[in-house]
């Protein structure tokens, strides 16, 4: 899912009037890669919520640990995600 898209990529097909086209399909694309990403690691963010709740009901601490660290790291990801988005 994590496409690279390069800004000198973008910049050549916004500068082909001719292929207006291709910058728009290229903004679409990269929307759509941040939206299914982000999707897809809110969706994860709550898998883990309930994970680390059946960890705590089963008293198993390797688990909570585990799924913690990863929760932490995902919180942490979308945390600077949000604090870099533009103010619209």
């Amino acid at each position: 899912m994590d496409k690279y898209y390069s800004y000198t990529d973008f910049l050549k097909a916004v500068g082909n009037s001719q292929h207006a086209n291709e910058s728009e399909k290229l903004l679409n694309d990269i929307y759509l890669d941040l939206f299914l990403n982000r999707m897809q690691r809110l969706q994860r963010i709550e898998q883990l919520k309930d994970l680390i709740d059946s960890a705590l009901d089963e008293r198993d601490e390797e688990a909570f640990y585990a799924y913690t660290k990863e929760l932490n790291e995902l919180q942490e990801t979308q945390e600077l995600e949000e604090s870099q988005e533009p103010i619209v």
